[in-house]
C-alpha cells in the first residue's frame, strides 16, 4: 500500500514546490525530475502488483472529514466564480451539488462505513501506467513548450500555476483509478473537473473563460449524477464500495441498484464527452496544447470511460447498458461525420477522440467480456497516440504559425521529423496493422448478435463511421506527405524536451502494437476473468492473423525508409496542365494564366458541426432520458 500512497503524494508535492518557485530553468528542472519520479513510481506500482488484485484497508473517518471539508469550500468558489463572470447556471448547478452534499454527509451517510478505502486490480494498472507515463511525458513536454507560448503570448508570466494544475491533476487521475470507496472517487473525480476548469480558462481570454464554463457546467451535471447515485446507493443498499457494488448479484432485478449504476454510466458518459455533452472538450481546445494532450485526449476523459469499463459487468443485457451503447454507438458515428468538415487540426483531432470514446463507451455498453477486451485495448492504443498526435500539432503551430490543415502543405520539407512523426500517428489511428483498427475488428465481431436489435444497430454505426474516419484522416495524412520545393526547414528550434517526449511516444505506438498479445495476455485477460468470471472468446489473436499482423507492420515501417537521406534523382517542375509559370500557376490555352491550389474537401454543407452536433444532442438526450425513467418507473426488460 505504501507504493500506491507515494505514487499518488509525488505529483502533489511537485506541484506544490512548482507553485512557488520562480526561477524558470530550476522549475523546468523540478518538472522533468518530477515526471521521472512519478513514472518510475508507476511502473514500479504496475511490477508490485499485476496479476494480485488487492484492497488495503485505511481509516476513512479522518479522510471524509478533510474531503468533504475541501468540497465545501470548492462548491463555494464555484459560486463565487459563477457570479462574478455572471455565469448563472454554473451558480445554480454548483448551489444544488452543494446542498446535495450536505444532504448525503449528514443524513445518507450516517453509520456506513468502507473499511478498504484503496484498491487495484489489472485495470487499474493499466490506467496506473496511462497517467503515470503519458501524463508525464506530457508534462515534460509542457516545459520547452510553454517557454515558447510565453514568448509569442507575453504578459504576466502564470506558469507557476499551469505547472500546478498539471501535476494536481495527475495526483487526482491516481485517485479516480484507486479509490475502492466511492466517496474518495467522487472527490478525486470533481478535483479533475476543477483542474480542467482552470486550464482551460488558462490564458483569461473572453473565449477561453466561455468554454471553461461550459467544460464546468456540463460536468457539474455528470457531478451531481454522480453525487444523487452515491445518495441512492446509501439510501436503498447501504453501499459506498466499488468492490461490494460490482458484487452485487442480479443488479438488473434491483431498480433502484440499477438506476444509480445508471447515473454513475451517465457521470462516465459526460466525463468522456459523449453527445450530448460533448460541446465540453471542443471548447477546452483553446488551452494550451499541453492541456489538450493531457486532460483532454490521455487521461481525463479516460477517467469516464475506465468508470463505465469497470461497471460494465452490471450493464449487459438491461437498460443501462442499453443506455451506454446506444449514446456510444451514436458519438462515434456522428462526431466521425462532423470530423471531417473541420480544417482546424486541433478540432480534428477533438472529433476524432469524441468518437474513439465512443466506440470504447459502446464496448462497455454492451458488456461481454468480448467487446469489453476490445474497449480496454481501444483506451491504451488511443491514449498514446492521440497524446502524440496533439502534441505534434502543438509544436507545429508554434513553428510555421498555423494549426490549419491547409496550412501543412511541404511540411515534409520544413519540418520532416515532425511531419514523419504525424504521420506515423495518423497511420495509427486507422490503418492496419496497427491497434487501434485491430481493436475496432475485435469490437465489431464482439457486437455481433442476431437476437438483439440494438447490437445491429450498432454494427452500422461502427461500420459507417469507421468509413467516414478513413476519409477525413486520409485527407490529412495526403497533407502531409505533399513535398513542395526550396522550403525553409524550421524543424532546427524545437526544444529538446519536445523531441525527447515525441520520439518515446512514437516509439510506444509501435512497441505496444508489437507487444499487443502480452498486453493482452498479462493485463485485459486476467481482469476480465476476476471481473466476469470468465475468459473472452477471441479470434484476432488466434490461428495467422498475428503472423500477418507483424508483416504488415515492418513492411509499414519500412515505407518511411526512403524518405531518409537524399537520392541523385534529378528535381524536375511539376506539369500542371501548360506552361508552367511557377509552383503555383500556369499558361494555359489562349495566354490565360491559371492558379493552382491544392485544397481538401470538407463538405461544410453536409457534415457541419452545427446538423450533426444538433441531430446527436437530440436523440443522444432522448435515449439517455427515457432509459432512466424507464428504469425509475420500474420498468426493465
Amino acid at each position: 500500500m505504501n507504493e500506491l500512497l507515494l505514487m499518488m503524494a509525488i505529483p502533489f508535492v511537485v506541484a506544490c514546490i512548482l507553485l512557488v518557485v520562480k526561477n524558470d530553468r530550476a522549475r523546468g528542472l523540478i518538472a522533468e525530475v518530477g515526471a521521472a519520479a512519478i513514472i518510475v513510481s508507476s511502473v514500479l506500482v504496475a511490477f508490485t502488483y499485476v496479476g494480485k488484485p488487492q484492497t488495503f484497508e485505511i481509516s476513512s473517518e479522518i479522510v471524509d472529514l478533510l474531503m468533504f471539508a475541501i468540497e465545501l469550500i470548492l462548491g463555494i468558489i464555484i459560486i463565487y466564480l459563477g457570479v462574478k463572470h455572471k455565469k448563472y447556471a454554473a451558480c445554480a448547478l454548483g448551489a444544488i451539488q452543494l446542498v446535495m452534499s450536505l444532504a448525503f454527509e449528514f443524513i445518507f451517510k450516517e453509520g456506513i462505513e468502507v473499511e478498504n478505502g484503496l484498491y487495484i486490480d489489472d485495470l487499474s494498472i493499466i490506467m496506473v501506467l496511462i497517467i503515470g507515463i503519458i501524463g508525464s511525458l506530457i508534462c515534460v513536454y509542457a516545459v520547452g513548450y510553454m517557454r515558447d507560448f510565453q514568448e509569442h503570448e507575453g504578459g504576466k508570466d502564470r506558469r507557476r500555476w499551469f505547472f500546478f494544475l498539471m501535476f494536481v491533476f495527475l495526483s487526482a487521475m491516481f485517485g479516480v483509478v484507486l479509490s475502492n470507496n466511492l466517496v474518495w472517487m467522487f472527490f478525486f473525480w470533481e478535483i479533475t473537473t476543477l483542474c480542467s476548469f482552470a486550464l482551460i480558462g488558462f490564458t483569461k481570454t473572453e473565449e477561453a473563460i466561455n468554454n471553461s464554463f461550459r467544460q464546468l457546467i456540463l460536468n457539474l451535471i455528470g457531478g451531481i449524477a454522480f453525487l444523487a447515485a452515491l445518495i441512492i446507493l446509501a439510501d436503498q443498499a447501504g453501499i459506498l464500495s466499488l468492490e461490494e457494488l460490482l458484487a452485487t448479484p442480479e443488479v438488473s432485478g434491483a431498480q433502484w441498484i440499477l438506476a444509480a449504476v445508471m447515473l454513475m454510466a451517465l457521470a462516465g458518459i459526460v466525463k468522456s464527452a459523449q453527445m450530448p455533452f460533448h460541446t465540453w472538450l471542443l471548447g477546452a481546445m483553446v488551452a494550451p496544447t499541453p492541456t489538450s494532450a493531457l486532460l483532454h485526449s490521455s487521461t481525463m476523459v479516460k477517467a469516464g470511460v475506465f468508470m463505465l469499463l469497470k461497471l460494465s459487468p452490471l450493464l449487459c443485457c438491461n437498460m443501462g447498458g442499453y443506455m451506454v451503447m446506444t449514446v456510444g454507438g451514436l458519438t462515434f458515428l456522428l462526431a466521425s461525420m462532423a470530423a471531417i468538415s473541420q480544417s482546424n487540426a486541433k478540432r480534428v483531432l477533438a472529433y476524432s477522440t469524441i468518437a474513439n470514446l465512443g466506440l470504447i463507451v459502446a464496448c462497455a455498453g454492451v458488456g461481454t467480456p468480448e467487446a469489453v477486451w476490445a474497449g480496454v485495448l481501444l483506451t491504451v492504443f488511443h491514449a498514446i497516440t492521440k497524446s502524440m498526435l496533439f502534441l505534434c500539432v502543438g509544436t507545429a503551430e508554434h513553428h510555421i504559425g498555423s494549426r490549419i490543415i491547409e496550412d501543412m502543405d511541404g511540411l515534409f520539407e520544413r519540418m520532416p521529423r515532425l511531419a514523419m512523426t504525424m504521420m506515423l500517428g495518423i497511420a495509427a489511428m486507422f490503418l492496419a496493422p496497427f491497434g487501434m483498427l485491430i481493436s475496432k475488428w475485435a469490437a465489431l465481431t464482439s457486437f455481433v448478435d442476431p437476437s438483439n436489435p440494438v447490437t445491429l444497430l450498432l454494427i452500422a454505426c461502427i461500420a459507417f463511421g469507421s468509413a467516414v474516419t478513413g476519409f477525413y484522416w486520409t485527407k490529412w495524412l495526403g497533407k502531409l506527405a505533399c513535398v513542395i520545393r526550396d522550403q525553409e526547414d524550421v524543424e532546427k528550434t524545437v526544444r529538446m524536451q519536445e523531441w525527447v517526449v515525441l520520439m518515446s511516444l512514437a516509439a510506444m505506438v509501435v512497441l505496444v502494437c508489437l507487444g499487443y498479445p502480452l498486453l493482452s495476455d498479462w493485463l485485459v485477460i486476467p481482469w476480465i476473468c476476476d471481473a466476469f468470471g470468465i475468459a473472452p472468446a477471441l479470434t484476432v489473436l488466434l490461428g495467422n492473423n498475428m503472423y500477418l499482423l507483424l508483416i504488415m507492420l515492418a513492411a509499414l515501417i519500412l515505407i518511411f525508409l526512403p524518405f531518409f537521406g537524399r537520392g541523385r534523382s534529378r528535381e524536375v517542375p511539376h506539369y500542371m496542365s501548360g506552361v508552367n509559370i511557377d509552383d503555383t500557376s500556369y499558361e494555359g490555352s489562349m495566354g490565360a494564366t491559371v492558379n493552382v491550389s491544392l485544397r481538401n474537401w470538407y463538405l461544410e454543407g453536409w457534415f457541419g458541426e452545427k446538423r450533426i452536433g444538433a441531430i446527436g444532442e437530440i436523440v443522444t438526450a432522448f435515449a439517455i432520458v427515457v432509459c432512466i425513467a424507464a428504469v425509475c418507473m420500474g420498468w426493465m426488460p
